[in-house]
């Protein structure tokens, strides 16, 4: 028998072994899938039709129970529907109900207050019976049975068995078809050759005629190797800590100095009253994240001078070391004129940018002049970049959409720059990011970036769509990744958080102190209950729904009036801008209504504080309150909510949190609402407030957990690790070609 038969027989023995084995596993887990697919879909349709169903098993009306099961059997897959009483009686049942599974013959699955999913077979056919509760505070109203047809299921079982064995065959032709052309080649005389050289580099004895070329290659190629092997390894070892970035810095990119790009600066010096000079830290979700991880990695931060006294703090080259006292990392301060200040800020950036990015219905405004601002700051910004660097492939992250084109010019201006962006703001579908009349400009210079950060994948999937549509480039879709002119750049996601444990936290008094001295502060009385929002005067943070909502608690809930109190602390913003100007006089006005009609004595519902507050200050009030708000309208993130359980090492405090953030997605033991729906917000509002304090510690535990673990260092972390691992993976590639060159050239 020849050699090529005697490899194959074997191979496609093992073949059809792997080819059983793999059909077994994808429909073990696709089984699986199609039974948590159907208990999801049985509890979000009992969800959505749960006050009906409430209403009717309170009542016990047996006719309209009947229609809304009617109603809910019309989907395919559901073969019928029934309602049971507590007691485990039969309310109603569909025509089509499956035999045998009345509520009576399933006995105590139907007293729970669990849900309940189970297989079976009924009239020869597959079906899987989901149980679903219906409560009503804590008191089970009844219970709903839904059966589902699983013959579908069954039949993409077989499909995936063929499937899998037609790829299998494919591999088994294609491996005999690689034996025969291995002999036939001779392609073993080859791999043998390459193989002896790389031994060379490991000690063995080499030939002598061989020895030079490939020895320095190869040694520079196993220590990558090795590099990479280690990291990897240690990549996830305990949590993500101030400590772990820096060595994370140290050993990954060897100790660079990290230079960030941003508009907001972390600290401005203003001019008081007196003629002094006072250190202000702004209310700013980018500083409250990015400042820790500078004291972390130190470097240079270049921001726009906006301070009143910002000039006389810096020396002769426009820098000044911060924190005040610490000295951990330089501010480098750029100077804008008025008229670039009024284009590239408020113009493109916040009445273009901001409005299209936000789903809160303020119509973007594109300006032709204001693009020209835009485009010249962003190339000035990047020229300062690339002064400030160390070195000729430094590591740089510019951080939001006033720099959108940056990425681009830096990379143009230093080839072998690590460029990480990160985008702040969602990234709206591709529709709605085509009105912008730049749109390809935009994408061209955010994809000069070597790695591009989102909060969620849904805005990484929207930003690969936009790409898709407006450029020429090839977009890798398994490893998340656009290739245009050349460059790559990977497309990911990192949820931004806050800083654990949190430096604040640990300057602000205990929650009992904090809770004193801000009842004192308000004339509180000692059975109040207390609100709390923390805002920027912006249209996307929802802060006009809120307040609805804290109007329609005191409507439904009498006995609140007089006792709740919510206090809105709001940072003026971007006044200049004609819709930012009406907010606030639309929030003034609401706040003013709610009091005038609920106010009593002393008694004020809605306490409305404008001013930027110190972190000291918004701590000390997230700690006090029994529930805090976030009600966005749409947001990439929202870190009040995570400086809410930060804050709150009490366990204690309640959390109401809008759907369209992305810390919904994170923090999923908070009372999630639409802020739109005034019903369910001021629902929640009162749930809140009357929450036992158990489930209040259960649910700020499990929230405190998620945001230690998934904090402000790791976030940083991970950008910059997949940063480092595409440096190696470059370097590995540079000097790995060489080497297979040169084997190829000896081999003839």
């Amino acid at each position: 028998m020849r050699a090529p038969v005697r490899l194959l027989l074997p191979l496609l023995g093992v073949l059809a072994v792997l080819a059983w084995a793999a059909t077994f596993l994808l429909n073990s887990m696709t089984r699986a899938w199609f039974e948590r697919d159907v208990a999801t879909r049985s509890r979000l349709a009992v969800a959505g039709a749960r006050d009906a169903f409430a209403a009717h098993l309170a009542s016990a009306d047996r006719r309209r129970l009947g229609a809304l099961l009617d109603a809910m059997s019309r989907d395919e897959h559901i073969a019928g529907a029934a309602a049971c009483a507590p007691s485990g009686a039969t309310l109603a049942r569909t025509r089509t109900f499956p035999g045998g599974l009345e509520c009576e013959v399933l006995g105590a699955s139907v007293a729970t207050t669990r849900d309940a999913h189970f297989s079976a077979v009924r009239d020869g056919r597959a079906v899987r019976v989901s149980i679903v509760p219906v409560m009503d505070d804590g008191d089970l109203l009844g219970r709903v049975v839904l059966v589902h047809d699983m013959t579908y299921a069954a039949h993409r079982d077989r499909a995936v068995g063929r499937l899998t064995a037609g790829m299998f065959g494919i591999v088994a032709a294609l491996a005999a078809l690689l034996t025969y052309l291995m002999q036939r080649f001779s392609w073993r005389s080859w791999t043998h050759e390459l193989r002896r050289v790389l031994f060379m580099s490991r000690g063995a004895r080499p030939e002598r005629s061989t020895r030079g070329p490939f020895q320095p290659l190869l040694a520079d190629v196993h220590r990558l190797v090795a590099e990479l092997a280690s990291d990897e390894s240690r990549a996830s070892s305990g949590p993500w800590t101030a400590e772990r970035l820096q060595a994370t810095l140290e050993r990954s990119l060897h100790g660079e100095g990290v230079v960030v790009l941003s508009n907001r600066e972390p600290y401005l010096h203003e001019r008081t009253a007196d003629g002094g000079v006072k250190v202000v830290r702004p209310a700013s979700g980018l500083v409250t994240a990015l400042e820790p991880v500078m004291r972390a990695c130190s470097g240079t931060w270049i921001a726009h001078g906006s301070g009143s006294a910002d000039r006389d703090a810096v020396d002769r080259d426009d820098r000044v070391s911060v924190p005040p006292g610490e000295d951990a990392y330089v501010l480098r301060r750029v100077w804008l004129s008025p008229e670039e200040e009024q284009g590239y800020y408020y113009g493109f950036s916040n009445e273009g940018l901001w409005p299209l990015c936000h789903a809160a219905h303020v119509r973007p405004t594109f300006r032709a002049a204001d693009w020209q601002h835009y485009a010249s700051v962003n190339a000035r910004f990047a020229e300062v970049a690339s002064r400030e660097v160390e070195g000729s492939d430094p590591i740089v992250l510019v951080q939001d959409y006033h720099f959108a084109l940056a990425p681009s010019l830096i990379r143009d201006r230093l080839p072998r720059a690590t460029v990480i962006t990160f985008w702040h703001i969602p990234w709206p579908n591709a529709e709605r990011f085509g009105t912008c009349p730049f749109a390809k400009e935009l994408l061209t210079g955010m994809l000069g970036s070597t790695v591009l950060g989102f909060h969620t994948q849904l805005h990484c999937n929207n930003f690969l769509e936009s790409v898709e549509r407006f450029l020429e480039a090839r977009i890798d879709r398994e490893r998340q990744a656009v290739v245009l002119g050349g460059r790559e750049t990977l497309v990911r996601s990192y949820p931004i958080s806050v800083e654990w444990p949190s430096e604040v936290a640990r300057r602000v008094a205990p929650a009992a102190d904090c809770r004193r001295s801000v009842w004192a502060e308000l004339g509180l009385a000692r059975d109040a209950l207390l609100g709390v929002g923390v805002d920027r005067l912006d249209y996307t943070k929802g802060i006009v729904e809120r307040l609805q909502a804290v109007e329609r608690l005191l409507e439904r809930f009498p006995r609140l009036r007089g006792r709740f109190t919510f206090v809105q602390l709001a940072a003026p913003s971007r006044s200049l801008i004609e819709s930012y100007r009406a907010l606030e006089a639309n929030v003034e006005a609401l706040a003013a209504r709610i009091n005038e009609r609920y106010a009593s004595g002393t008694y004020r519902p809605v306490v409305l504080l404008r001013a930027n507050h110190a972190a000291e200050v918004v701590f000390r009030f997230l700690r006090a309150a029994d529930v805090c708000y976030v009600s966005s309208l749409d947001d990439g993130m929202n870190l009040v909510a995570k400086e809410f359980v930060a804050a709150r090492d009490d366990h204690r405090g309640v959390l109401v949190l809008s759907r369209f953030t992305g810390a919904a997605r994170e923090l999923r033991e908070a009372l999630v609402v639409n802020p739109y729906d005034l019903e369910e917000s001021s629902g929640a509002l009162a749930a809140a407030v009357r929450m036992r304090a158990e489930e209040q510690a259960e649910r700020m535990r499990a929230m405190r957990a998620s945001v230690a673990e998934l904090n402000v260092y790791h976030w940083a972390g991970r950008m910059l690790t997949d940063a480092a691992r595409v440096r190696r993976d470059g370097r590995l590639s540079d000097r790995l070609s060489p080497v297979l060159r040169a084997a190829s050239e000896v081999h003839g």
